[in-house]
C-alpha cells in the first residue's frame, strides 16, 4: 500500500497582493524560509517513513494549467523531478480535482491513501505534523476519511470549524458536523467550549473510498470526472483531463460533496473522523497573518528585506528590491515591488481586495504579472522603456531555449553578459560570448539558445512601432506553447 501526498493548488491569492498576482500566486511565493510554500508542501512528506516498511511515493499535483512550468521547475528545484502534474482545464474547486487525483493514484496502487494537502498554507512544525498524518494514515487504512482539524488559537471569523464528536482513542474523535464561518460572538463560544476545530482542508483517505463515496453522495461530479480522467491526454509528466468533460462537471468542494453528508450520519457509520493538529499552522490569507507568525524584533516588527525601521512598532515591512525606510509607524504593513507598493491599516486589510479590482478595472497589468516574468526556459525583467524602444535583462537555464520565432513590428538587440548563447538567425547558426552582441532585424527567424551547463544572462534592446508580447509568431517550441 503506498502512501501518496496529493497536492491541491488552485487559487490566486489577491489578498497577498502586490506579491501575489495572478499570473504569480501565493503558493509560488516564499514567504516563511527557503522554499515557497508549494515546496514546503511537497517536503513535508518526502521521503518520511510513516507506516512500517511504508514510504511516500511522489506526489499528485492538481493545479492550472498555466503555473504548469512554474509548478514543474519548483519541483525540479527541491529534488522532485518525476511526478504526474493534473492540469485543469478550469476551475472547479476541491472535490473534482480529488477525484482526478484518485484516479490517478488508482493507477500507481488501487490501495493507495492519499494525503491531500493545500499548496498555500505554512505549517511550522513539522514534527507534529508528521505525527498527526501517521495517526491519520493509520485511521485511513481502516477506510475512515480523515480530516485534521486545526487547533484554534483565536475566536477567528475567516475559518469554517469542525465540532469534536465522540472520542475514537489515539487522538481522533468522530465529527459532529462541519460548520460555516461564524460571526464573532459564535467563534468565541467555540473556542471557548473547547469542542470545535478550525478546518484546516487536510485531509487522508483511501483513493477507491474516496471514489466509492463521491459516487454515492455526488454521482453527477463522480460521473464527469471519470469521463475528464478517462479521455486524457499526456505529454511529459503534464496530464490533460479532457476539456469538455472537466468543464461539465459540478463546483463543488471537498467537505459540501462529501465529508458533510457522511459526517450527518456519522454516529450511526462513524466514517468521518478528525485528528487534531497543533502545528503552528497558517493559510497566509492575508498580510496581518504573515505579521503574526513571522520572526519578530524587539519593537514587534516583522522585517523582511531590505528595511531600516525607526520609532516604528507592531509593522510587517516586505522589501522585493529598493530599500525601505519607516520612520514613526505602528500597526501598519508595508509590501514593496518593482513595480506596486502596498501601504496599509492592519485593521483595513479586507479593503486590498479593492484595491485589486479598482486596478483591473482601469484595465492595469500590477495584479495580472510581475514585471519579472517567469518562462519555461528561465525569465525576463522589463527594466526600462519609453515611445518605440524596450529593454529586457533575459536569464536562460542551462539546456534550455527560447522558441523559435519571428517579429513583425519589431528589432531586437542582444548583449551577453554572462555565459555563452548559441543564436539562430535565419539560415545563420553562431555563438555569442559575453561582452559580445548581434542583432536580430525585423522580421527575421530567430532562435535563442543555452548550450552551456551554467546560466546565460543578456540584455536585449527591442526597437519598433509595437512592443507588446503578442507580437510573436512560433514556429517550433520545445514546451508545446502555440502562442
Amino acid at each position: 500500500m503506498k502512501i501518496i501526498p496529493v497536492i491541491l493548488s488552485g487559487g490566486s491569492g489577491t489578498r497577498l497582493w502586490p506579491l501575489s498576482r495572478e499570473q504569480y500566486p501565493k503558493q509560488l511565493l516564499n514567504l516563511v524560509g527557503e522554499h515557497s510554500m508549494i515546496q514546503a508542501t511537497a517536503l513535508r512528506l518526502k521521503a518520511v517513513d510513516l507506516m512500517d516498511g511504508e514510504t511516500v511515493a511522489p506526489p499528485i499535483m492538481v493545479g492550472n494549467e498555466e503555473y504548469r512550468f512554474l509548478m514543474a521547475e519548483q519541483m525540479r528545484q527541491i529534488g522532485i523531478l518525476k511526478f504526474p502534474l493534473i492540469l485543469e482545464p478550469c476551475g472547479r474547486n476541491t472535490a473534482p480535482a480529488l477525484t482526478l487525483a484518485a484516479h490517478m493514484a488508482q493507477l500507481d496502487d488501487p490501495d493507495a491513501i492519499m494525503v491531500v494537502m493545500p499548496a498555500d498554507h505554512i505549517i511550522q512544525d513539522e514534527q507534529a505534523f508528521r505525527d498527526a498524518i501517521r495517526q491519520g494514515v493509520k485511521l485511513a487504512k481502516t477506510g475512515k476519511l480523515v480530516t485534521f482539524g486545526i487547533l484554534p488559537t483565536a475566536p477567528d471569523t475567516g475559518y469554517g470549524y469542525i465540532r469534536l464528536g465522540q472520542h475514537q482513542g489515539d487522538q481522533a474523535f468522530l465529527v459532529a458536523e462541519f460548520v460555516e464561518k461564524p460571526e464573532l460572538a459564535t467563534a468565541e463560544q467555540y473556542l471557548a467550549s473547547g469542542d470545535f476545530l478550525w478546518n484546516g482542508g487536510i485531509f487522508a483517505l483511501k483513493a477507491s473510498v474516496w471514489l466509492a463515496k463521491i459516487q454515492q453522495c455526488r454521482p453527477d461530479i463522480a460521473a464527469a470526472t471519470l469521463q475528464a480522467f478517462n479521455h486524457r491526454t499526456q505529454d511529459n509528466d503534464f496530464i490533460r483531463p479532457d476539456p469538455e468533460h472537466f468543464k461539465a462537471c459540478p463546483s463543488e468542494s471537498i467537505d459540501y460533496a462529501v465529508m458533510e453528508k457522511l459526517a450527518s450520519v456519522a454516529s450511526n457509520t462513524a466514517e468521518v473522523v478528525v485528528v487534531p493538529l497543533a502545528a503552528n499552522w497558517s493559510d497566509v490569507g492575508a498580510w496581518d497573518a504573515l505579521w503574526e507568525i513571522g520572526d519578530k524584533d524587539p519593537q514587534g516588527n516583522v522585517l523582511m528585506g531590505d528595511v531600516i525601521a525607526v520609532d516604528t512598532t507592531d509593522t510587517l515591512v516586505l522589501s522585493s528590491k529598493r530599500l525601505v525606510a519607516c520612520v514613526g509607524l505602528s500597526d501598519l504593513i508595508v509590501v514593496e515591488t518593482s513595480d506596486a507598493i502596498l501601504v496599509a491599516d492592519k485593521a483595513h486589510l479586507q479593503k486590498v481586495k479593492e484595491v485589486v479590482a479598482q486596478i483591473k478595472a482601469a484595465g492595469r497589468s500590477e495584479t495580472d504579472s510581475h514585471r519579472k516574468t517567469n518562462r519555461p526556459w528561465g525569465w525576463y525583467d522589463c527594466i526600462d522603456g519609453g515611445d518605440r524602444f524596450q529593454v529586457k535583462r533575459i536569464m536562460v537555464n542551462p539546456g534550455a531555449s527560447l522558441s523559435l520565432q519571428m517579429h513583425h513590428h519589431r528589432a531586437e538587440h542582444w548583449v551577453v553578459v554572462r555565459g555563452t548563447a548559441q543564436v539562430t538567425r535565419g539560415d545563420e547558426v553562431f555563438l555569442v560570448s559575453e561582452n559580445q552582441s548581434t542583432f536580430i532585424p525585423l522580421g527575421t527567424m530567430h532562435r535563442l539558445e543555452n548550450p552551456g551547463k551554467l546560466t546565460l544572462e543578456m540584455i536585449e534592446v527591442q526597437s519598433g512601432s509595437y512592443l507588446n508580447e503578442d507580437d510573436i509568431v512560433r514556429y517550433q517550441d520545445n514546451y508545446g506553447r502555440d502562442e
